[in-house]
Order: C-alpha cells, then sequence, then structure tokens
C-alpha cells in the first residue's frame, strides 16, 4: 500500500513529471465551491491539464454524502470515463476522502492522484488510504482503503487558508508530534501560528507526514500499531458528531485537539503521561482553539457517539493513549465513569 508522496516546491513541474508518469485516456478534476475559487486558478498554465474535465461539488463535511458521491460517479459515467481513466482531487480532506472514494469504486477502481489544498488534508486526509463518505450520521462510515497513487502537497494553497483551517490542519500535527517524540512534539507547540513561516511550515509537514507514513506502512489496515493514528479521535469524533446534531458544527482539527486534552486525561490517569506535558499540551490548545461548550446534560450523548467508533470491539470503547510522548499504547479501554471524569476534566480546562 506504497503513495508516492511528493513535497512540491514546484506545482506546474510535478503535476507534469507525474502525469508522464501514468497512462490513460481521460482525466478529471474533482473539486469543491472553495477550491475550484481559490485553488483552481493555481492550476492554470499548466499544459498536462487543458484537456482535463472539472467535476464540482458542495464544500464542507455535511456534503460528504451518498448523493454527492452518486453525483461524481454520474459526472464520469456519462462524460467516457473508463477503467483506464484517471482522477485528480484538488482540496481539503472532504474532496480526498470523496474523490477517492469515488475513483476506487468507479469500474472497480481508477487510478487518483490527491493535491491536498489544506493543511489538515495534506497531514491527514490525503495520506494513508483511507477514503469514504458520513453515512445514516456517522463521519466516515461507508468506505474503503485505496492508497492514491500520488500525493503532491505543495504549501502555495496553504496560503489560501484562514487561521481557522489551518488550525485545524494542525492539530493533526500536533497529534503526529505526541505520537512521535518529544523534540517534534516541542517544535510544534513552539511554532508561531500568528507569524506564519511558510517554508518551515513545509519543513514541519514534511516532518508530520513521514511520521504518518512510517504508521501506515508498518500497518496499512489497522490491525494494529496504525490505531496511533487514532490519539484523541475518540472523544474528538464524538465532539464532531455532537456539534453537527446541534447544528453548530466544528471543523476536524478543532474536535481532535480537544479530543486530544480528554484522551491525554486519560493517558495521565492509566498509562502515567505526565502531568507537566499533559498542562503543556493543554495549554496551548486552550489558546488557540477556543471551547467546545456542552454540559454534563450531555454526558450521555457524547458517550453513545463514542460507542459507534469503528475501533470499538464487542462494544467496548477502545482509546489510543500514551505513557509518555512517543509511547503509544493501542486497544486501552476506559469505563463510562473515567470517560465523565475525562469530560469533567476538560469542562474545568475550559472554565465551563
Amino acid at each position: 500500500m506504497s503513495q508516492k508522496i511528493i513535497i512540491s516546491k514546484d506545482i506546474q513541474q510535478d503535476i507534469t513529471a507525474i502525469l508522464a508518469e501514468m497512462a490513460y485516456d481521460h482525466l478529471f478534476i474533482l473539486t469543491d465551491e472553495n477550491t475550484q475559487k481559490l485553488c483552481q486558478p493555481l492550476l492554470a498554465g499548466i499544459h498536462v491539464l487543458e484537456k482535463a474535465q472539472y467535476i464540482t461539488i458542495k464544500a464542507d463535511d455535511t456534503n460528504k454524502t451518498l448523493e454527492a458521491i452518486a453525483g461524481v460517479w454520474t459526472y464520469l459515467s456519462q462524460n467516457h470515463a473508463s477503467r483506464k481513466s484517471m482522477m485528480i482531487n484538488l482540496g481539503g480532506g472532504m474532496v480526498t476522502d470523496l474523490g477517492g472514494f469515488a475513483a476506487s469504486t468507479f469500474k472497480r477502481g481508477i487510478k487518483y492522484i490527491n493535491i491536498p489544498t489544506t493543511l489538515l488534508g495534506a497531514v491527514d486526509a490525503a495520506v494513508g488510504g483511507k477514503t469514504g463518505i458520513n453515512f445514516n450520521g456517522l463521519k466516515n462510515e461507508i468506505g474503503v482503503f485505496s492508497p492514491a497513487d500520488a500525493v503532491i502537497i505543495n504549501s502555495n494553497f496553504f496560503r489560501t487558508l484562514d487561521r481557522q483551517n489551518l488550525l485545524s490542519g494542525y492539530a493533526e500535527m500536533l497529534k503526529h508530534g505526541l505520537i512521535s517524540s518529544e523534540q517534534e512534539w516541542k517544535n510544534l507547540l513552539k511554532f508561531d501560528i500568528d507569524n506564519i513561516d511558510y517554508d518551515y511550515l513545509t519543513q514541519l509537514v514534511g516532518e508530520s507526514v513521514s511520521i504518518k507514513e512510517r504508521v501506515v506502512t508498518e500497518d496499512p489496515f489497522e490491525k494494529g500499531i496504525r490505531k496511533a493514528l487514532n490519539l484523541g479521535h475518540t472523544v474528538g469524533h464524538a465532539f464532531e458528531s455532537l456539534s453537527f446534531e446541534e447544528n453548530r458544527p466544528v471543523q476536524h482539527g478543532y474536535a481532535v485537539a480537544w479530543g486530544l486534552v480528554c484522551e491525554l486525561y486519560l493517558s495521565k490517569k492509566q498509562t502515567n503521561f505526565p502531568a507537566e506535558k499533559l498542562s503543556q499540551t493543554v495549554a496551548f490548545i486552550r489558546k488557540n482553539y477556543g471551547t467546545f461548550a456542552f454540559s454534563c446534560k450531555q454526558y450521555d450523548r457524547l458517550y453513545e457517539l463514542m460507542t459507534h467508533d469503528k475501533k470499538n470491539e464487542d462494544g467496548i470503547i477502545n482509546f489510543t493513549l500514551l505513557g509518555e510522548v512517543g509511547d503509544i499504547r493501542i486497544n486501552q479501554q476506559a469505563t463510562k465513569e473515567e470517560i465523565f471524569e475525562a469530560l469533567d476534566f476538560y469542562c474545568e480546562c475550559f472554565g465551563l
């Protein structure tokens, strides 16, 4: 399940070189309404894309649906796509998730390339081979493991992002630092988000992608150590799902950041994660990510949402916890009372 990952300094040169390596009859480029407007112009003048056909879907995660993917399949079918066709997914995680799934299932699979245009897409969704859509109110409920033939990461796209979208991706980078090494984690806590050095950010993104790539190569189908990448996500996905249920949607990375607060607390209680490092990480998240507000009346619903997590087995909620930065403990369980205690800790940290 190898992926060719290119940290690109010249998008025109790299797209041209990659497409020259791959035989295809028709080329399709999937965007959403935002990336069509903000990012598609950055591909202008690239000769090999001149005959490409563009498919545009509605933006944001609420549109990562069966209806949207059916629209992509319909367009491909009506515009003579064959098993030899190629699709480029130009967008954030929603586009690469949905586009990857569409490409992987159309005529039992056509080649595809991801060009992530968000920080979140670059360090999370576009790399690792997970594709999918939301279904029945649950995030990424339907999908397949199917890596892109190539992933091209170019930081010029990140200049189109607002602070919120940058921070959403940065939460996944922070998670990668926590599962990797103390130096990576410290570098991420010290990065100046208010005055971004894009060259240094590209370097940090490259390191972050390498961490994910190492884990995915070792465990492509999430049977073991790949579960390390779920740190912060069991609680984070519950926060995210609740936010959509209550019509106050939050971005994925924000939900993961808040999930890290709860899961690092569980790590402190159950696997002796150092209290000082918990405090430092929580302070960074509190300063940059604001608050997702809820009360103890919503604890039961959050717990119920956690029981739907795909990592669970036999109805037991599974967590990835840390004994120390880089000391990964997969398949950890917590009781309902312990999870509620972690939610209490979150509420205390954020003054709820």
